[in-house]
């Protein structure tokens, strides 16, 4: 099954956005997106929050989310968060079963 996780990456004058910058800039997303696993890693700046950035970051399921939380990779990611002073919210999810109900709302 798999599982979204969303970030929400909050920082000060700017920083969130320049964290997304060097992480695609730097290599490190499209990195992230090969491992074995990722189905999904993009980010977002909400309308309503300049400073904030969301990641939207899909994984087949747990095991892929542990190989990638493991790995060399996270160090990384661990060390632009720091420069860049970012504090974190994150959310979790797992896909549900479409209803009859929401389908009349999605227009494809």
């Amino acid at each position: 099954m798999s599982i979204t996780v969303n970030i929400f990456y909050t920082g000060e004058n700017g920083s969130a956005k320049r964290f997304a910058q060097e992480m695609e800039r730097s290599g490190t997303a499209e990195l992230i997106r090969q491992e074995k696993g990722n189905l999904r890693y993009e980010y977002f700046v909400p309308m309503n929050d300049s400073e904030t950035v969301l990641l939207i970051d899909s994984w087949e399921d747990q095991e892929a989310i542990d190989r990638h939380h493991a790995s060399p990779m996270m160090e990384t990611v661990a060390k632009l968060r720091e420069k860049y002073d970012l504090h974190m919210s994150v959310q979790k999810y797992v896909p549900a079963q479409e209803s009859a109900e929401d389908k009349k709302f999605i227009r494809e």
